[in-house]
Formats: structure tokens, sequence, C-alpha cells
């Protein structure tokens, strides 16, 4: 499980530079591609989705990189 989340951590820093280089009308469509293949996805799912522990941590680390704190906008979907 280290090894596992060692890769994410490490995976997450060598992407983070591109990220942060997009245009917004580039996050937005990627946004919107991720939030299509997620329904699909659970469309196909007959049970609950379970969760990897290197997941559920970074699950708990993205809002605090979407929205920082005191941030007037909100990180909810417009569906």
């Amino acid at each position: 499980m280290i090894a596992v989340l060692l890769h994410e951590v490490i995976r997450t820093l060598l992407v983070l530079p591109s990220v942060l280089l997009r245009s917004e009308a580039t996050k937005d469509a990627e946004l919107l591609v991720l939030r299509h293949e997620n329904a699909t996805l659970r469309r196909q799912l007959a049970g609950p989705v379970r969760y990897e522990p290197s997941a559920r941590f970074w699950f708990a680390a993205l809002p605090g990189l979407v929205a920082p704190p005191g941030s007037t906008t909100s990180s909810s979907p417009c569906t």
C-alpha cells in the first residue's frame, strides 16, 4: 500500500505543472469528460463503489486544492 501511495504522489507531482499551465477552457472540457466517464461507469456497476485507501487519500486532499478555504467560488458540479 505504501508503494501505491508513493507512486500516486510522484505521478501527481510530475503531472502538476502541466495542469497548472492549462487554460480554463481546457480544464472545463476535461471536467466534462471525466464527469461523463464517471456517470457511465456508475451505470455499469451493480453494487457500491469500493475505493482503494490511496484513492481515498486523494479524494480527501483534492477539495483543498480545488477551492482553498475562504474562497468565494463553489466546487459543486453544475448538473
